[in-house]
């Protein structure tokens, strides 16, 4: 096959690392498909501030010194020039056979996928698929109607620990789920500065809830019934910034058998900067024959410095390791989630799979439509006195 071209929309924290003192995620994975033999050609970052190119450019150069992967790599827009479409002239221009991923403020994930799909690229968009229901069913159905391979980044369905919780309860080890409880969090300075310019325009169940929503899918082939949801305004809001500290949302789901089960999540993103990790994650389900409790903070490894924090890395994740032949290498469930993506995508090109089978495989536009439906069930009820609401499942089978 010709080598595949990537075009990678968004230049921020999960795409390159600005603004940290990492690479992000999405970088390291296209370095290390091609350090694992895979043929890619061009690969095209573009942002919306030429201001931004050159802090991305060198995390390329220091990617590439850290890894010795050398990758053919441009940035969009040029100079100070500051064009929120410029995505739209490198998706026409990007050398085909080639592939798109979508990292960018939630708000923009429908314009900027159907612009990919009417392109004829097959797509990977950070999660949610899209704020509404109504946005997600178009672009599902745009994806069918150009027959074209697209899917959610939902990386935690690559962590093995939910691998393990799936198999357990698919396998019927802890009988029907009677119930399941979710803690996430993730720190102040999410909202307040990393997405500051956006953070409004979304909540935290859809920005990091939504994850253990889709994985409670995962782990159990349920359908969601409905949803009801309660939160909190008021640290944030003091701040300027009109969006929920926190929500509880309960969600009432059916197995295949016909049992009911009901989760609940609970999330905020104002922990304190002393917090020992970025997110907080915990995730508990209690059956009829038995129970399973995953703490995915706790990850069994802590750093105690002089003069810092306690620090408790997750390994599994999206961590860089040294080799045996003094290289670095990026591992961890983020990375295999886009490597599989650019993986599949060669298959299909390829004729070695194709989009039916994996339909059924991945995390692809019509599976990441129910998630979204039921964030959007939660933001009804959360806009009308905390009521159940019925997920809009029609749209969704």
């Amino acid at each position: 096959m010709q080598p595949l071209n990537i075009v990678v929309i968004g230049t921020g924290m999960f795409a390159t690392g600005r603004g940290t003192q990492g690479f992000g995620t999405v970088l390291p994975a296209i370095s290390e498909w091609k350090r694992s033999g895979n043929n890619i050609g061009k690969v095209i970052f573009v942002g919306t501030n030429g201001a931004h190119s050159s802090d991305t450019m060198g995390k390329f150069e220091g990617l590439a010194q850290q890894t010795g992967v050398l990758l053919d790599v441009d940035v969009l827009p040029k100079g100070k020039t500051q064009d929120p479409q410029a995505y739209l002239e490198a998706i026409k221009q990007i050398p085909r056979p080639a592939c798109a991923v979508i990292v960018v403020p939630d708000h923009l994930h429908y314009e900027v996928a159907r612009s990919c799909l009417l392109a004829d690229l097959p797509v990977l968009v950070v999660k949610p698929l899209a704020p509404t229901v109504n946005e997600g069913l178009r672009l599902v159905n745009l994806s069918i109607d150009r027959n074209l391979y697209a899917a959610v980044e939902f990386h935690k369905r690559w962590d093995k620990a939910n691998l393990m919780v799936r198999d357990a309860i698919l396998g019927g080890r802890i009988g029907e789920p009677l119930y399941c409880w979710v803690e996430y969090s993730q720190r102040k300075s999410i909202p307040t500065e990393i997405f500051k310019a956006w953070s409004f325009r979304t909540s935290i169940l859809q920005y990091l809830g939504i994850h253990y929503i889709d994985i409670v899918r995962f782990c159990t082939d349920a359908i969601p019934l409905r949803v009801m949801a309660t939160g909190q305004k008021t640290w944030l809001k003091e701040r300027g910034i009109d969006t929920w500290d926190s929500i509880q949302c309960v969600i009432e789901w059916q197995m295949p058998s016909g049992a009911l089960f009901v989760q609940t999540v609970l999330t905020n993103w104002i922990d304190p900067e002393t917090t020992s990790s970025m997110s907080d994650q915990k995730i508990k389900f209690v059956g009829t024959k038995g129970r399973i409790e995953s703490d995915q903070k706790e990850r069994g490894l802590r750093f105690n410095i002089d003069d810092q924090c306690l620090e408790q890395p997750n390994p599994d994740f999206c961590m860089v390791y040294g080799a045996n032949d003094g290289s670095k290498q990026w591992r961890g469930y983020g990375i295999d989630s886009v490597f599989t993506f650019f993986s599949d995508v060669v298959d299909i090109y390829t004729g070695k799979n194709d989009i039916n089978t994996l339909n059924k495989l991945r995390p692809t536009f019509a599976e990441a439509l129910i998630s979204t439906a039921i964030v959007e069930a939660a933001h009804k009820s959360l806009a009308a006195e905390n009521t159940w609401q019925s997920v809009r499942l029609e749209e969704c089978e």
